[in-house]
Parts: C-alpha cells; structure tokens; sequence
C-alpha cells in the first residue's frame, strides 16, 4: 500500500516485493491511491483492507499520524504490518518493522559529494522540498546539515515541490526566475529535479548543478543524458525484496522487528550508467541498453 501510483519509485519497489512473494508463493495485490497529496484515499482503502482476508500489509505513506489508528486495528486483528521506504524511529503506534533507507544520511552524503565536487567556490543554493511531512524534513534536513558551516554554500530559498515532476518544474521555473544567479538545485526527490530540469532547459541554464535522491530509472537516465547532475541512489527494487524477506518472517514468527536498512550510493553520470547496465535490479526497465 505506497501512498500513491504516480510514483514509479514505489512501483519499482511493488515489482521487488512481487519478485520475492513469487518464489515463496505468497499472494500479492497493491492498493494505493493515484495522488500522493490523497491521504483521505489512502486511509479509505486501509480501512478496506482490514474488513478483508490479508495476513500483512506493507506501505508507505505522507502522514504517518493518520494511517497509525488504521494500523493499529491492523496489528490488533493479527496483521504483519511493515513501512517501506523510511527510516521513522518510532512509528506512532507499534508495527512489525521497517524497511528503508537512512533519509537523512542519504542526503547528507550526497551533500558532501558536492562540498568535494564544486566546494571551492560561492555558490548560491536553491531546495525543492516534498510536501511536508517526516520524508521531506529528513530529506531536506539531511541536506542542510551537510552543508551546515561550508561558507561556500549559500541557501537562498527552499519551496515545496510536492514530489512530482509538475510540482518540481513550477519550483525550479519559480526559483531560477526570482534568482537568476543560482548555481545548485537540490530536490528531496528525482521527480521533482527532473521538473527542475524542464524549466532550467527552458530557460537556457545548462550551467546549473541539480541534484536528486532516490534513483528512479528515469532519474538515472536523466543523469546518464547529462539533463541531471547526481542523485541518491536507494535500489527501490532491492528495498521491495528485503521488505518481502521480512514480511514473510514476521508471518513465520522469526522477525525480530525494529528497522532493516537498505544501502545508498551516490550516483554521477558514470555511476548512472553503471546502474543501468544492470536492468535485472530496476524498474521500470531503462528505455535502451546502457
């Protein structure tokens, strides 16, 4: 249950769980939303899932405080509940475990990547956040404390994106627009540097440095065209199989709970195209071979 389709990060991680759950001959079915902004969709189909004859439920979503009630009758009526894509500590209410990526270690590492790429001279920096929640803070904040006490690095606005390549191009158009001198773009996800992408093409900028974070196929062939810059790399498909892994100990009363994380690298147009000569672990596949 990710928090929405529009997302081919949490697709790619679906196809991860479906590659695990086929070998072990668990059934599988995906529910979520079409829009990551519609919490009240997500929570409604939670609630439909428990009136159902499920054993567990992996998901991820925007506001971990609404879905946690839902979870809760979850967990009570016997479920195996696990988040995906995340790193939260201390869920609002207890699940069975969580499998994801350190957010903000992710984005500080690729915030010392450009300290040690482009941190000899001033550069002025623009963020493109995620709609508000734990995902965008750690992201974001990840990004800063890297960045914290570089006197190069100057941050001149931060505004939302909301996650998606639309959000991210009216972001990055807003931003270039109202700072025509600004050197760096980090965005809390791929979509939204890819937006960003569109509007610094359009508006001629080919000099801006843009970076990303999850490691989407669409990311990664953006990276490898030169359109992006870099990006935190977090193999949304190798995600979806440790969560699988997991959610079949859980049923089997061998999961001891608590958060498995899943690795990141941090990728620049060679590394992109190394990731892409490896089809097998991505998803969607890439649209040619590398």
């Amino acid at each position: 249950m990710p928090p929405a389709t529009e997302f081919n990060y949490y697709i790619a991680i679906g196809e991860g769980i479906k590659a695990v759950a086929a070998e072990a001959g668990v059934e599988v079915f995906m529910l979520a939303p079409q829009s990551g902004a519609d919490i009240n969709g997500q929570m409604g189909m939670i609630q439909d899932v428990l009136t159902q004859d499920v054993d567990a439920i992996i998901f991820g979503t925007h506001d971990e405080f609404a879905a946690a009630p839902l979870l809760k009758q979850a967990v009570d009526k016997g479920m195996a509940v696990l988040m995906i894509n995340s790193d939260i500590p201390n869920f609002p209410t207890p699940i069975h475990g969580v499998v994801g990526y350190s957010q903000r270690n992710g984005t500080h590492a690729i915030a010392d990547w450009a300290i040690e790429t482009y941190g000899d001279r001033p550069l002025k920096v623009g963020i493109i956040e995620g709609q508000p929640g734990y995902h965008s803070t750690e992201r974001v904040g990840g990004f800063l404390d890297g960045i914290e006490g570089n006197d190069n690095f100057d941050v001149v606005v931060s505004i939302d994106g909301k996650w998606n390549v639309e959000g991210g191009n009216t972001a990055g158009m807003d931003i270039l627009q109202s700072n025509p001198d600004l050197d760096m773009i980090f965005a809390a996800n791929d979509y939204m540097i890819i937006g960003a992408s569109f509007a610094a093409k359009a508006l001629g900028r080919n000099d801006i440095v843009l970076l990303g974070n999850d490691g989407d196929t669409s990311g990664l062939e953006e990276i490898a065209a030169g359109n992006i810059t870099a990006t935190v790399n977090t193999s949304p498909f190798l995600m979806g199989k440790a969560a699988m892994h997991a959610t079949i100990d859980a049923l089997n009363g061998s999961y001891p709970g608590g958060w498995i994380e899943t690795p990141t690298s941090i990728e620049d147009k060679d590394g992109a195209i190394s990731v892409l000569q490896e089809p097998e672990k991505l998803f969607p596949q890439p649209s040619k071979e590398y």
